[in-house]
Order: C-alpha cells, then structure tokens, then sequence
C-alpha cells in the first residue's frame, strides 16, 4: 500500500497520511430533487463504509418542491444527515458552505440526480490511499430511462459527442485531468482553495485545473462506480451544454488554457462554420469549401451514431445524429457569449477561499 505521511509528497504537495478509515464528510448539493433526494441520501447513509466514520450533508437551494420535507424525515431516522440552506443555489456555493462545516479527512461529493454503488465512498478511500491524488473518482456513467435519454446515453458514449474525454471511458484506470462528482482530501482545498464562489457551471473542472496547476494529481478509477441520468430533451440539453461552454470560457479566462484543448472543439467548429458561411456569402468560389465541410460534417456526425447506435439501439440512430449537432452548437455558442461576457470580469472575481489548515 502506498501511503503518503506529512514529510511526503508528489509534485510538491505534502500529503497527510490518510486513517485505515478516515472520517469521511459526503456533501449532496441539491434543488427541487423530490423525485430523486430520498433514494440518493438513503445511497449515501447505506455506504459499506463504518457509519461512525460519516456525516452527510444535504445542501439545498431553497427548493420549491417537496426536497426539503423528504431530507428532514431522513435526518429524523439517522443523525448522520444535516440540512443546509443554500440562498446562493450554486453548487459551488454548496460545497463550500459544507466544507466549512465538515469534520472528514475526505470529502466526498454525491449528485442529487444519480444513483451510486454501496462500495462508493470505501472505493474512493481505498483509490485515495493507494495513488497519493488529491482528488478521485469514477467514470461518468449515463443511465436513460426516457427514449431520448437512452440516446443520449448513446451519444455521450461516442467520440463525436464527447471528443473522446476519459471522464467517459468507464474502463480507464489512471491519472486524468478531472473526474466526475469527486472525493477529495481535505488538504486538496488548504492546498488551493474552496470551489470557485461565482462559478455557475463547470465549478468541478475550474477546481481541478487549479489542483494540476499546483501539482496535485486526480486519479479514475473503475472501482468508483456511480450512473447519473442525463437531460431528457432537446431544450434541457441545449440548455446544459450552452452553460457548459460559457463555464468553461470563465475558467479558461481566469486560469488559463486547460490541459488538454479538447473542450474548445466545439468552439473551433462554430467559428468556422460561421466564418464559411460569411464568406460564402459574399464570395463564390467559397461556396465549394462551405459545402465540402457541411458534408464532411454531417458524415461524421451519421457515421458516429451509426456506430452509437449500433452498440445501443439501432433504432436510435436518427435521434443520436440529431443530438450530436445541438451538443456541438450548444456548448460553441456559450464559449463564445461566455467570453463575451466575462473578457474584462473574469479577472476580479473572488479568489477561492483557503480552508484553514487543522
């Protein structure tokens, strides 16, 4: 076993040795999740982990539906479960408000719409003891119930739709550059801070670039197991992409390029589409280069869910192809209204705030 004591390190971060079964604090941001709140808590509390070695914070939005009422009958059943008013309903504002309060070694995040293995929170211990990562997780592992949701399950399985990110790949074991939900030393955020306070999306990623920008290391591992359940329209998915892009522009403005340049795919796409079609209009001999990327384009996009669909539904193949180009606007679109938007503010901002050394 690989553990790491308080003179030892990697990257020149000094590590703490992590307890055979350290105290682990599991924090569920949430808003308006009544249909999905009491079986991820009920998940959380059922952890093969020593019930003594948890707390579990449930940190809502001021939710407009039944959430709230559901998580006080459960903390009425197990003393474990705290519930925390978030006025601010941003996730990041979430998790700091329950890192502040937390007592573990490890803090462990829990997204309200998933469903998670009982070995969850012992899988990402064991992952944390072994690696000497600051930060470790599972693979985003997409579950549909609905039609659509099971092609875009389909679809996020695809290099098309994901570019290959091996946040995706539920067979990776390794180092990568962010991991989904996450469960973190406590000396990861003395390191380099709580969550991003005015980050509205990509929280998670902006915290891990700043943690490799430190050279602190995130570790996937197939033994942390988790599925969440995707967007279930056209709408909700545009809509989720578009704030993916425009989050993304943030961080990429405060913090700099990301490791890898996948992310700004999409971006790239759109400026040049948009930029042929411009030219296109007012030069003719453009017009041959506009029609050859369209098609070279809608190629990819066909043959990448043929292939989609091929390993899921093939029935879904039309529906994936249709997903593909609104994951790949969506998501270019916001980068580019996020740049708009954040060029000169990005840059003041508030700074993460440092949890105190224990």
């Amino acid at each position: 076993m690989d553990d790491w004591g308080p003179e030892s390190g990697r990257g020149g971060v000094i590590l703490r040795t992590l307890a055979e079964r350290p105290f682990c604090s599991i924090v569920i941001p949430c808003y308006n999740e009544e249909e999905h709140i009491e079986r991820v808590v009920r998940a959380a509390s059922a952890q093969r982990y020593p019930s003594d070695r948890m707390e579990i914070f449930v940190v809502d939005g001021r939710s407009l539906d039944g959430t709230r009422d559901i998580v006080r009958a459960l903390a009425a059943e197990d003393p474990r479960i705290v519930l925390l008013d978030n006025p601010q309903r941003l996730q990041a504002a979430a998790m700091n408000m329950a890192i502040k309060r937390s007592r573990g070694d490890v803090i462990v995040r829990m997204d309200a719409h998933a469903d998670y293995d009982p070995d969850y929170v012992a899988a990402s211990v064991a992952a944390l003891r072994r690696t000497g990562a600051l930060n470790v997780g599972g693979a985003m592992r997409p579950r549909g119930i609905t039609t659509f949701q099971r092609a875009l399950c389909a679809a996020l399985s695809s290099p098309i739709g994901v570019g290959g990110a091996a946040s995706r790949d539920p067979d990776r074991e390794g180092y990568v550059e962010s991991v989904w939900c996450g469960a973190f030393r406590r000396e990861a955020f003395e390191l380099v801070g709580l969550f991003d306070p005015d980050a509205r999306t990509n929280e998670d990623a902006e915290l891990n670039q700043r943690i490799l920008a430190r050279g602190g290391r995130i570790y996937q591992s197939r033994s942390i197991v988790g599925h969440y359940y995707p967007r279930d329209s056209f709408g909700g998915l545009f809509r989720q992409y578009y704030n993916y892009g425009a989050g993304r522009a943030r961080t990429i403005l405060r913090r700099g390029l990301p490791p890898s340049y996948r992310p700004l795919i999409p971006f790239a796409t759109l400026v040049t589409f948009t930029a042929l079609v411009l030219l296109a209009a007012v030069y003719t001999p453009a017009r041959p280069v506009l029609g050859a990327a369209v098609s070279v384009y809608a190629f990819a996009v066909l043959a990448g869910a043929t292939r989609a669909a091929c390993r899921a539904e093939k029935r879904l193949v039309f529906l994936i192809a249709a997903i593909f180009p609104v994951m790949h606007f969506a998501h270019g679109l916001g980068f580019a209204v996020g740049l708009a938007r954040h060029w000169e503010g990005a840059a003041r901002d508030a700074e993460p705030e440092r949890l105190t050394a224990r």
